[in-house]
């Protein structure tokens, strides 16, 4: 009952508050301004996330017990950190080496206070357990990699909410089912967050998230993906809903931006380009190439994280030495058939679309030259 008014809670609050949030963002000019990378029309006021943790916080403090906050309590300070990193770089662009430093103060709390970590591969290629500092590496490089993932990912309207409330249910879900209460609630409670947000970023959105929402959700979701995978290899299948291949079922629940990331950082090195230089070659603006609409590309990508989810479910008693492969080359064919499909489509585009190249000159017509007869009345003219 508390996980469904937790969510509620922060729903109504969420929706409640959102509007109020655009008006002072308007008010004080903080937009976000068409062009370059860019791809909506008009001046839109970013930030959103201010509303999502609002509103998460609004439930999370309004249901949960002294015992949750307790067992939470570095989480949601590792939240709200997070959180003030993105709204600093909102507000007065970070260098990205001031950005890293944010990043790693939240991910120390949740590794080292909160001891959410990779504690072992779980029997993949051999190994179950890692010394701690192998541990405490390997979580913090996924944790900062993924959360930046995640943030690049949210180039569209509603399509980092759509994807974070997939993996959010189904964490909040499996939390529960596994006995680990807080993390359901927080799970649940973000979703309720979330959603009332889409409420306003549907296309055409009328309101951003920015790194606000997306830096904090992208950790949120990165965290809790971290606690799930070593939850579930660890864990007896008599403790709850245990998956054998728990690393292929964790890269599912972020298959998006994993895929996202792994392909732009493979092009641009393979052109010799720098893998971190921004540009329009992210797999949601090939769908756009394709003629997609921002909510269809939306409802597309979600659509294939559910069925990476579903192989999952339906696979759950084989383990990562088989899930993993099976997972990999799905992801592989589903991205080489995306990117034929958006060359042929660009192409009858192209082809369908006449090209008309006019000089603004050949459209105007100037007078003919003209000899001025007193020239002639008043100079010799040499023939010589």
């Amino acid at each position: 009952m508390d996980i469904f008014l937790s969510a509620a809670t922060s729903f109504f609050f969420g929706f409640l508050i959102t509007p109020v949030v655009i008006f002072f963002l308007k008010k004080g000019n903080i937009i976000d301004v068409p062009g370059g990378r860019k791809i909506h029309v008009g001046f839109v006021p970013s930030m959103g996330g201010i509303a999502i943790i609002l509103a998460t916080f609004a439930g999370v403090f309004s249901w949960f017990s002294f015992d949750q906050l307790v067992q939470t309590r570095y989480f949601l300070v590792a939240l709200g950190i997070m959180f003030s990193v993105g709204l600093r770089d909102d507000l007065i662009e970070l260098s990205a080496v001031q950005k890293l430093i944010g990043q790693c103060i939240p991910a120390f709390f949740v590794i080292i206070m909160a001891d959410i970590r990779f504690t072992g591969l779980y029997g993949f290629l051999g190994i179950y357990d890692l010394p701690y500092l192998g541990s405490v590496a390997l979580t913090f490089m996924v944790i900062i990699v993924l959360t930046n993932s995640f943030n690049l990912i949210d180039g569209l309207d509603g399509l980092a909410g759509t994807l974070s409330v997939i993996s959010l249910s189904f964490l909040g879900a499996w939390f529960y089912y596994a006995d680990m209460v807080a993390y359901s609630l927080i799970s649940f409670t973000l979703v309720g967050g979330v959603l009332s947000f889409l409420a306003f970023n549907w296309h055409p959105a009328k309101i951003f998230m920015g790194d606000t929402g997306s830096l904090s959700l992208g950790f949120a979701l990165t965290t809790l993906v971290v606690l799930f995978i070593d939850t579930n290899g660890t864990m007896l299948a008599s403790e709850g809903w245990k998956i054998n291949a728990p690393i292929a079922a964790g890269i599912a629940l972020m298959i998006v931006p994993i895929y996202d990331t792994a392909r732009i950082f493979a092009k641009r090195s393979l052109k010799g380009k720098s893998p971190l230089k921004p540009d329009k070659s992210h797999v949601h603006h090939f769908l756009l190439r394709m003629g997609y609409k921002h909510n269809q590309v939306a409802l597309l990508l979600g659509g294939v994280k559910m069925l990476f989810i579903a192989l999952v479910f339906f696979g759950y008693s084989l383990n990562d030495h088989v899930m993993l492969p099976i997972m990999v080359i799905l992801a592989v064919v589903l991205g080489i058939w995306l990117d034929e499909r958006t060359l042929r489509r660009v192409k009858v585009i192209c082809k369908n679309t006449p090209v008309r190249v006019e000089l603004e000159t050949s459209r105007r017509t100037y007078p003919k030259a003209k000899i001025a007869k007193k020239v002639f009345d008043h100079n010799k003219i040499n023939m010589n």
